[in-house]
């Protein structure tokens, strides 16, 4: 299983450093020296490498700078801005944190309200810069987006296989003045 664990920012310096937004809470260990990780160019973007390996890493005024062994300057450091990188997850291995999840974790779940009722399924996660989105698809075939904060997304119980959301008009189910009035039955 992948997870991501970084996207590649703008160069540091000239010999290939780049800076990483880092997206995991083991950067030591997922960006240690002789790792290689699985890289995957933004849509749209010049042919890139698949991988890249590890070479040095380090923190920079709480910035991680990371040296690519396939990265041997500036402009091969530019070229690969906005990649995103993923590490492989061991089987049984689970965030730290108890209320942090893995992507894989979350797609699939039953999406219920406070009261219990079915709103839809968790279809994607979508990591913003300023905070995470659950994608949401309802019974009749929308996709909404949830922002994955716990006032909105109180609980996550994986082992009941569901995530409760503090829902309102709007946010999944939508406004009653959206909602298609039924056609009139009978002769027009």
């Amino acid at each position: 299983m992948e997870v991501v664990v970084g996207r590649i920012g703008k160069p540091h310096g000239i010999r290939g450093e780049v800076t990483l937004d880092v997206r995991t809470d083991e950067p030591d260990r997922r960006f240690a020296p002789g790792t290689t990780i699985r890289a995957e160019a933004p849509a749209g973007a010049d042919r890139r490498p698949s991988t890249l390996t590890v070479t040095r890493a380090r923190w920079h005024q709480g910035t991680l700078l990371v040296t690519f062994e396939e990265l041997d300057d500036r402009n091969a450091a530019e070229a690969v801005r906005g990649t995103v990188l993923y590490g492989t997850l061991g089987r049984d291995e689970k965030p730290e944190d108890p209320d942090e999840y893995y992507d894989h974790q979350l797609i699939g779940l039953a999406v219920v309200d406070v009261d219990g009722a079915h709103l839809g399924e968790v279809k994607a996660v979508v990591h913003g810069s300023a905070q995470d989105l659950l994608t949401v698809r309802t019974p009749d075939g929308r996709d909404t987006l949830v922002p994955f904060v716990s006032a909105l997304v109180p609980e996550v119980d994986l082992e009941a296989g569901r995530v409760v959301v503090a829902d309102r008009p709007g946010l999944v189910t939508p406004f009653p003045d959206d909602v298609p009035e039924a056609a009139p039955e009978g002769p027009s």
